[in-house]
């Protein structure tokens, strides 16, 4: 697993064995920020503030830095997933760019010193918890005005957009499923 493009392109990340984390694939990554540069009517990377929820190994938050984000809280509850994202951000020399926080995100959580532009969340795929995690950062006061919120899910999983959010892209790869939401409170 490697970063696909920005300052740090073609730099490995450490992915600890076993089944307790399935990190991003780089196809989905580079799909990811695809779709976020090219077709979602977005304002970009360029100095955003980003939050990787379920963060596994923080790849995406990562990726985002590496392509021109200003700063990603990264948030896992694992112990094995919080010490991989940890030295990851380690090898990459992005420790005063992120705030890694150690939460389980179906709870509330505290509040960022600067609401989002960006929320990637990926839960595990056997939890349907997306929207409710969705509600618990709303309330919390992560999103910034026209944020938006891809959430990556399983092919066949359900989900409906909670209130306060507009499904704006759907799509699918292999097994994956990836749907994108603005944000619309203020």
């Amino acid at each position: 697993m490697r970063i696909v493009a920005g300052k740090h392109r073609a730099r490995r990340l450490r992915a600890p064995k076993g089944h307790d984390i399935r990190p991003t694939s780089d196809r989905v990554r580079e799909v990811l920020f695809n779709l976020l540069a090219h077709s979602l009517d977005w304002n970009g990377l360029e100095d955003a503030h980003v939050a990787d929820i379920f963060c596994g190994t923080g790849a995406v938050a990562l990726e985002a830095l590496s392509r021109g984000a200003a700063h990603a809280i990264l948030v896992d509850d694992s112990s094995s997933a919080h010490a991989a994202a940890r030295e990851n951000i380690a090898a990459l020399g992005e420790e005063k760019r992120t705030t890694l926080l150690r939460n389980d995100a179906t709870r509330p959580m505290p509040r960022p010193g600067r609401p989002v532009d960006l929320v990637y969340m990926d839960p595990p795929y056997r939890l349907e918890v997306a929207a409710d995690v969705l509600i618990n950062l709303q309330a919390g006061g992560w999103f910034a005005p026209e944020a938006l919120a891809v959430v990556e899910l399983h092919r066949q999983a359900a989900f409906e957009a909670p209130e306060g959010f507009e499904t704006i892209d759907d799509r699918h790869y292999g097994d994956t499923r990836l749907v994108s939401l603005r944000y619309g409170g203020s």
